[in-house]
Parts: C-alpha cells; sequence; structure tokens
C-alpha cells in the first residue's frame, strides 16, 4: 500500500484530505508543521505528500528544500497546497521541488485527479 504525509496546522484540513486520500487507498500520516513532517519522512519517507504551505515553526518552501537535500528525499511526489494562486508563488513552489499544486478549498475530485496526473494511482 502507498503512504501518503498530509502536513498542514489545521488539524481539520488533515482530517478532511486523510479520508480523502485513504479512500484512494493509501496509508495516511499527519504532520503539524515542516518539522514534523521532515522527522516523519526520516522515520519512513512517504510515497506522497500533500504540503500546506503556511505552517508555523518551518513553511512548505522551507520543508521542501530540506526534504530534497535528504536521503531519498527526491523520492516523494509532493503535491503542495496553498491559497496563494499567483503565478510567483506557484512558481515558486515548483521550482522548490513541487511535483504538483493544487488549491484551497479542494475536494476529493481535485486531490484524485491531481494525483492521477502524477502516477500515483
Amino acid at each position: 500500500m502507498k503512504s501518503c504525509l498530509i502536513v498542514d496546522d489545521s488539524r481539520v484540513v488533515r482530517k478532511v484530505a486523510g479520508r480523502i486520500i485513504s479512500d484512494l487507498k493509501f496509508e495516511v500520516r499527519e504532520a503539524g508543521d515542516g518539522t514534523e513532517a521532515l522527522d516523519a519522512c526520516r522515520q519512513q519517507m512517504p510515497d506522497a505528500i500533500l504540503l500546506d504551505w503556511s505552517m508555523p515553526v518551518m513553511n512548505g518552501l522551507d520543508f521542501i528544500r530540506a526534504l530534497r537535500r535528504e536521503e531519498n528525499g527526491r523520492k516523494p511526489i509532493i503535491v503542495f497546497c496553498s491559497t496563494e494562486n499567483d503565478a510567483e508563488h506557484i512558481g515558486e513552489a515548483m521550482r522548490s521541488g513541487a511535483n504538483e499544486f493544487i488549491m484551497k478549498p479542494f475536494d476529493a475530485d481535485i486531490i484524485e485527479s491531481k494525483f492521477a496526473e502524477v502516477g500515483l494511482i
């Protein structure tokens, strides 16, 4: 079974996304910020990461940059998730190592289509 780490400082977002992603037959783990996520990846690298942009302690961009420097850190498919939708933000996320970008709020169809586009399902 593939695994997905959901990284968001909102417990509600993690729970909603977790339900959607588990319905796609993924094992789901959660982290509340980039530091927790980096620790989780060091313990067990996931196949996919649904990543919030704006979080305390370590934001999404800093997390991606740190993860991509880790051993096997290029492995996970990272789907960046944000309320920011301007080209500059999206470009920065992609240059930092994100594979795909979705806007909040999202629903099951959006997540499923993005996971399909990047070959996760």
